[in-house]
């Protein structure tokens, strides 16, 4: 399976979007997809499909196509779905306890250890089964039961400090949604920031290129412009 192991991150960013893909395929009875129809469902195209593949090895058939469920498994596999990994929340406010109750973390591959806040509110509580602890206690819990990931959703004025303690800890990676962009040294641990105003603003430009600018705000535009 292994090919090439310098990987663009534009092709290790479709990976999940395969997975789903072919998730839902499998869900509906899809058996075999080819290429072209793959690549059709996800606004790809089929030789994207093909390049993106063979970073990893020999996928299906000329002529054949791709069995749905062994696709889905081999990029399962290449994404690291079945190693195990464990995770921990720092921060149960809305966001974190809305990550909590409604992300599926055991269908991504993740066993959901335990959160993290010093709320003396929610303290000792359960969220979702989810135990949650006193914040001071982090290091302790990571020497008796290590997490690959700890994902961020205290405020920014500890984002940076509440990284430190995970990366000090242990932990290998960081799901950060604090819209704060904590740093480390090279190599020590891996970083993925989820930037809600980025997706937002993407939206924004996208729906922008589709409508024309209203009147007032044409005018106003141009009452600033020199």
């Amino acid at each position: 399976m292994k090919r090439n192991v310098h990987v663009s991150t534009a092709v290790i960013r479709r990976l999940p979007r395969y997975y789903r893909q072919l998730s839902e395929l499998q869900e509906s009875g899809t058996v075999r997809i080819s290429s072209s129809a793959l690549g059709k469902s996800m606004g790809l195209t089929a030789s994207q499909i093909r390049q993106d593949l063979f970073c990893f090895g020999e996928f299906g058939q000329q002529g054949y196509g791709y069995k749905v469920d062994s696709l889905k498994e081999e990029i399962g596999e290449i994404l690291g779905i079945s190693r195990g990994h464990t995770i921990i929340v720092l921060g149960t406010g809305n966001l974190g306890r809305a990550i909590i109750e409604n992300f599926k973390f055991s269908s991504n591959g993740f066993r959901m250890l335990a959160a993290f806040d010093v709320d003396p509110a929610v303290v000792g509580t359960e969220i979702a089964g989810v135990p949650v602890y006193h914040a001071d206690s982090l290091e302790d819990f990571l020497r008796e039961k290590p997490a690959s990931v700890g994902m961020l959703t205290v405020p920014i004025a500890a984002a940076q400090e509440m990284g430190d303690r995970l990366v000090a800890a242990g932990v290998k990676g960081i799901w950060n949604f604090t819209n704060y962009e904590i740093s480390f040294p090279k190599d020590e641990v891996v970083v993925e920031s989820v930037h809600f105003s980025d997706s937002l603003l993407t939206l924004s430009y996208l729906i922008s290129q589709r409508e024309p600018m209203d009147q007032e705000t044409q005018n106003q535009k141009e009452e600033k412009e020199p």
